[in-house]
């Protein structure tokens, strides 16, 4: 390759507004040209770079012209049989590998180029403060360069159909064919008090509950109404003197006042290394289970990343005694 360097014509990055051009500016450039620059530079020659890009040494030769021709540099002299970048291509070099690294992460199929992938789990906070914990280290553990997005739930059907939302994890019962689920663990309601509340010291049944009052919890996002029909079985609305979307607040309120609490066993085993608080065995409150699920759209398993991490997380769980409530 001759050095043959003109005077570079380069594209304006802004127009007459001072607005940018971006746009404009990459339609103007063959994208080609920066994986073949990315080639000589690596490969420090013509003839390297045109046997591993599968072209032409005149083929590579003139794509470097075109390039001498965008950028104010003859980027790269030849030294003996090779060539040798110069400044400014080391400093090219450095955006263009990151630039190409970027477009292969984002168009990866295999999974290979995943890190700096973030995936998305959505769950209440109820359920955050008992699963986030495992997950992370699983992640950390089996997929260690993708990051963790935590965020609510709001709308189930939409967020994984519309694939806004990668993993959700919740307690209730979702129906759509397109929306698979492994079960992580069994849950189950508990009725839990400070630890010298008078409460603590009677038997319990169904008309002693309506002697006190209450804090629940209203929960997030969609409209649990299994989790609120048990709610109306058990304690009526005049009994409900504080309801809060945060288990931290009820968990609060319960070590600090008089008010009894009904929430998920995995939240008490928590919370109670927390607050001087204690659950009270009242099985008319704790008959019935509350499944905890991952749900996932069906067409995620044709991700690699993603299929590892839902198998990884579900492995995780069953491990750490999934049938169980004393995740936490």
């Amino acid at each position: 390759m001759e050095y043959d360097y003109q005077p570079p014509n380069q594209i304006s990055n802004h127009n007459g507004k001072g607005s940018p051009q971006i746009f404009h500016t990459l339609r103007n450039i063959d994208l080609n040209l920066l994986t073949i620059f990315e080639a000589v530079y690596i490969h420090k020659g013509i003839v390297n770079a045109a046997r591993i890009l599968n072209l032409t040494p005149s083929a590579i030769s003139q794509s470097i012209k075109k390039l001498r021709a965008i950028f104010p540099d003859p980027l790269f002299i030849r030294r003996g049989h090779g060539v040798v970048p110069t400044s400014y291509a080391t400093h090219l070099h450095e955006y263009i590998s990151q630039g190409l690294e970027s477009i292969l992460g984002a168009l990866d199929l295999t999974g290979i180029y995943d890190k700096h992938r973030t995936i998305t789990i959505g769950t209440s906070p109820s359920i955050g403060v008992v699963v986030m914990p495992i997950i992370y280290q699983v992640i950390k553990e089996k997929l260690p360069h993708v990051i963790i997005k935590n965020i609510p739930v709001t709308d189930v059907d939409s967020q994984l159909g519309q694939f806004q939302t990668d993993l959700i994890i919740d307690s209730h019962i979702y129906t759509p064919r397109a929306l698979n689920n492994n079960i992580l663990y069994r849950d189950r309601l508990v009725l839990v008090a400070r630890k010298d509340h008078p409460a603590r010291k009677i038997a319990w049944g169904p008309e002693t509950l309506n002697e006190y009052d209450y804090t629940v919890l209203m929960v997030e996002g969609v409209a649990h109404t299994e989790y609120h029909r048990r709610m109306q079985a058990i304690l009526s609305e005049q009994q409900i003197s504080v309801s809060s979307y945060n288990v931290v607040t009820i968990a609060a309120l319960i070590s600090n006042s008089d008010l009894l609490g009904v929430m998920p066993e995995s939240c008490y085993t928590l919370f109670a290394r927390c607050w001087p608080i204690e659950k009270i065995s009242v099985p008319h409150i704790e008959e019935e289970p509350i499944d905890i699920a991952l749900y996932f759209n069906s067409h995620s398993l044709l991700d690699p990343t993603l299929e590892k991490a839902i198998e990884s997380i579900s492995q995780a769980f069953r491990a750490a005694g999934g049938g169980h409530t004393s995740l936490a």
